[in-house]
């Protein structure tokens, strides 16, 4: 799998082994698009595949034990371009809770959802799903049991995409992210059950 992924805007310091990448993080990098901040942001290091395969899952262990400074973060990534994206990660806050949480951008405006975590998580597994044109963020603390983050359309996500991985530190920080046990499977986000379509 490594071996299909590339960088967009390559670290000066990074690790790739067989099934394991660490990322070294530049103090002021960042993704994030006008809302609420008003800044634009953009120039985060980005390590990802492409795939035009409409339903499937990609799933990372991340490891963040280094991160120390206010938004140190690292997860998954959807860069399409640079407003058309989405994330998720645990952003450090502070020595006693930090932020799980997911941000979408859509035709260059970013939204942020967040719940308040400990500051003892120092790892976390995400999955991201594909259905068509539409995602679906699940995080787990073991990788097995995973629960929703977001379910969310991206306008601009319905043919080729890339997707994989990112750290960052949007403050004058730095930190080592891992990022280990990356598979991709056939979709576990199922097609809905309940109410059909009108």
């Amino acid at each position: 799998m490594i071996e299909n992924m590339k960088w967009l805007r390559e670290p000066e310091k990074y690790h790739i082994a067989e099934d394991r990448i660490e990322i070294t993080t530049m103090p002021h990098t960042d993704l994030w698009q006008r809302t609420y901040y008003h800044f634009r942001n953009d120039n985060s290091p980005v390590f990802q595949m492409d795939s035009d395969e409409k339903y499937f899952s990609f799933i990372v262990k991340t490891d963040f034990n280094d991160s120390h400074h206010r938004f140190d973060q690292c997860g998954i990534v959807m860069y399409l371009d640079s407003e058309n994206w989405l994330k998720a990660s645990v952003e450090y806050e502070n020595d006693k809770f930090q932020h799980l949480g997911s941000v979408v951008t859509n035709h260059g405006y970013s939204d942020w959802a967040t719940t308040a975590i400990s500051a003892d998580v120092k790892e976390m597994w995400y999955r991201f799903s594909r259905r068509e044109d539409d995602y679906c963020i699940e995080c787990s603390t073991d990788g097995v049991t995973f629960s929703q983050m977001r379910v969310c359309h991206m306008w601009e996500g319905g043919g080729k995409i890339s997707f994989g991985i990112y750290a960052c530190s949007p403050e004058d920080s730095s930190f080592k992210a891992v990022f280990t046990d990356m598979q991709i499977t056939e979709c576990a986000w199922k097609a809905h059950d309940g109410q059909q379509p009108d």
